[in-house]
């Protein structure tokens, strides 16, 4: 790997935009009186629940994400409890890819709410535009096209990295640019925890070796951080991604898809967490093969009260997808899971490519499974999510609740 001891001194042609409090914003715009007023983000309407988001003006009275909603009271007695509505979401997600691959087929969505745009291989008309100006287009875009509260923070950079940095910079509503010329002065006004990719462990590995700010970070040696902080290729990665080299535009095989839920009782008969779990791997199967992925492995664990975190797992000789085969595991791993329990889920791991015909010739029964899997998987994508499932899980829709995944879009 080649190291450049400069700064990355092209023009910047890498964007990110960050949707504001995404969940919280599209509430507000979907409900008017909601604006200006401070709102949060729960998966189960309890006063236990966490925080999944917070408006800007629940934000500015101290309520932050991951805080139990009854500690958000105490902080901000006016605040509104919503539970997570996925459908709408889902829309926003799609309107906001549809207006960033109007600019370029170089699209990537980072999470449901952030999203990367490379102008290095757009066309000859984009190009010469200023991204400064499309940066602001696409503010006003957001806002005729989906709503006018709808707002979103803009990086513009060399790299990937320094782009969503400057998307932090001035949060909400923000736009700005960071490259050679204003680098060192832009990382002046951080701290190191302020950097995508630095939290406590590896902020203690900075420190350790005298690194205690970004522009130290900056300054140190590939050397330094290839032997003394990060002891491996990462040191290298990070002496070129602070300096606004490329590093981080590389895919990432799907390797594994779960499923987790915390039991909404503690007084659940085993028969009922077990169906639970017969949910949790329908759920599972369905991820893997939206992304025409069969199994190898699967794996589930429980915390409980007394005895902690346990988990199974177990190893197949041939791939599979079905919901019947993952939950057969499954059940049949759980039989030794504790007492007590107050969480549960269910991973499938060791992926692969779903392709291979040669998997029916192993038996009518095999091929039968295949065929009405495939079948009902027809129906829920047309018709909506679980229009057909067991009647094992009947009910469990009641409580298990569809989730909208922060770090991956894949399903969406």
């Amino acid at each position: 790997m080649q190291l450049h001891d400069e700064y990355n001194p092209e023009v910047p042609l890498v964007m990110h935009i960050d949707l504001n409090s995404c969940f919280a914003t599209v509430e507000q715009q979907s409900r008017p009186m909601l604006r200006g007023r401070p709102v949060a983000i729960v998966n189960r309407r309890t006063e236990h629940t966490a925080i999944v988001t917070a408006s800007y003006e629940a934000k500015a009275r101290g309520v932050t994400v991951g805080m139990k909603f009854k500690e958000a009271q105490v902080l901000c007695p006016d605040i509104v409890m919503l539970e997570s509505d996925p459908a709408k979401y889902r829309f926003v997600y799609h309107k906001m890819l549809e207006i960033m691959n109007s600019y370029s087929a170089h699209v990537t969505m980072k999470s449901i709410d952030e999203g990367v745009i490379d102008f290095h291989q757009t066309t000859e008309a984009v190009r010469r535009q200023s991204l400064v100006g499309i940066g602001y287009e696409i503010k006003q875009r957001l806002r005729d096209e989906i709503g006018r509260a709808m707002r979103c923070n803009v990086g513009i950079a060399p790299n990937r990295f320094l782009a969503k940095t400057a998307a932090g910079l001035h949060k909400p509503d923000g736009l700005d640019v960071i490259d050679a010329t204003n680098l060192r002065a832009t990382l002046a006004t951080l701290k190191l925890k302020g950097l995508t990719g630095i939290a406590d462990r590896n902020e203690e590995r900075l420190s350790a070796v005298g690194i205690y700010t970004p522009l130290e970070f900056l300054d140190a040696s590939p050397e330094t951080l290839h032997r003394m902080v990060f002891k491996s290729i990462c040191g290298e990665q990070w002496h070129q991604r602070l300096r606004g080299w490329e590093v981080d535009d590389v895919p990432h095989p799907l390797k594994t898809a779960g499923r987790q839920y915390v039991l909404e009782s503690n007084s659940l008969s085993r028969e009922q967490i077990v169906k639970r779990l017969h949910h949790l791997s329908e759920a599972v199967g369905r991820k893997i093969r939206s992304q025409k992925k069969a199994a190898r492995g699967v794996m589930v664990y429980a915390k409980s009260y007394d005895r902690g975190y346990w988990h199974a797992r177990r190893m197949a000789e041939l791939p599979f997808s079905s919901d019947k085969a993952i939950y057969s595991v499954a059940r049949q791993l759980f039989l030794n899971a504790p007492d007590k329990i107050k969480e549960i889920g269910v991973t499938c791991y060791e992926l692969c490519d779903d392709n291979d015909p040669q998997l029916s010739l192993f038996g009518d029964q095999i091929a039968e499974e295949i065929r009405l899997t495939t079948m009902m998987d027809e129906i829920n994508n047309r018709y909506g999510e679980r229009v057909i499932h067991s009647a094992d899980t009947l009910g469990t829709n009641n409580f298990l609740k569809q989730k909208i995944p922060f770090g991956s879009t894949r399903y969406l």
